[in-house]
C-alpha cells in the first residue's frame, strides 16, 4: 500500500521540480551579481567541454578556445542549473528510497534472526525432552531386566500393590 503512494509521491515531486527549474532558469539571467558569477560558471563549462571534445576527436588541445558571448553564456548557466536542480531533486529521491529499502532489509532481516533463534530455543527444548525420554526408555528397560516383562505392563499396580503391603 504505502510503496505505490510513495512512487506516485515520487514521481509529482519530479514533475513539479521541472517547472521549478525553468523559473530558475528564467530568474538566472537578472541579478547582476549572480549574471556574472553564472557567465563564468557558463564559460568554464565550455572551456572543459570544447577541451574534452577536441580530445575524443583527437584534435589538438592548446588552440585558443573562443569564449561564449554573454547572452548564450547566461542561457547556458541556467540550463545548467536547471538541469542540475532537476537532478539534484531526482537523486535526493533515489538516496531516499535506497535508505527506505535498506530499513525494510533491515527489520526483514531483524525478523529472521528472531525467527531462527526462536527455531534454536525451539530445538533446545526438544533435544531435552529426547534426552529425558531416552533416559526414562533407560529406566524402563533398567526395570524390566530386574522384575521381569510382566511387571512393565503393571508398573504402576505393582507400585501401589507395594505401598498397600507396607501400609498394612
Amino acid at each position: 500500500m504505502i510503496l505505490p503512494v510513495f512512487k506516485l509521491g515520487t514521481l509529482a515531486l519530479k514533475s513539479f521540480c521541472k517547472p521549478i527549474g525553468r523559473r530558475i532558469k528564467k530568474e538566472a539571467g537578472y541579478h547582476p551579481r549572480f549574471r556574472t558569477f553564472i557567465i563564468n560558471i557558463a564559460q568554464a563549462n565550455h572551456r572543459f567541454s570544447t577541451k574534452l571534445q577536441r580530445r575524443i576527436y583527437g584534435h589538438a588541445t592548446d588552440v585558443a578556445i573562443r569564449p561564449l558571448n554573454e547572452e548564450k553564456a547566461v542561457q547556458a548557466a541556467a540550463d545548467l542549473l536547471g538541469e542540475l536542480f532537476v537532478f539534484s531533486v531526482a537523486g535526493v529521491a533515489v538516496i531516499f528510497e535506497v535508505q527506505r529499502s535498506s530499513r525494510s532489509e533491515a527489520r526483514k532481516e531483524e525478523f529472521r534472526k528472531q525467527e531462527i533463534e526462536a527455531m534454536k530455543q525451539r530445538d533446545e527444548e526438544l533435544s531435552r525432552e529426547i534426552e529425558f525420554l531416552k533416559n526414562r526408555v533407560i529406566e524402563l528397560e533398567r526395570h524390566a531386566k530386574t522384575r521381569g516383562l510382566s511387571s512393565i505392563f503393571s508398573i504402576g499396580n505393582a507400585e501401589s500393590t507395594k505401598d498397600k503391603v507396607k501400609a498394612g
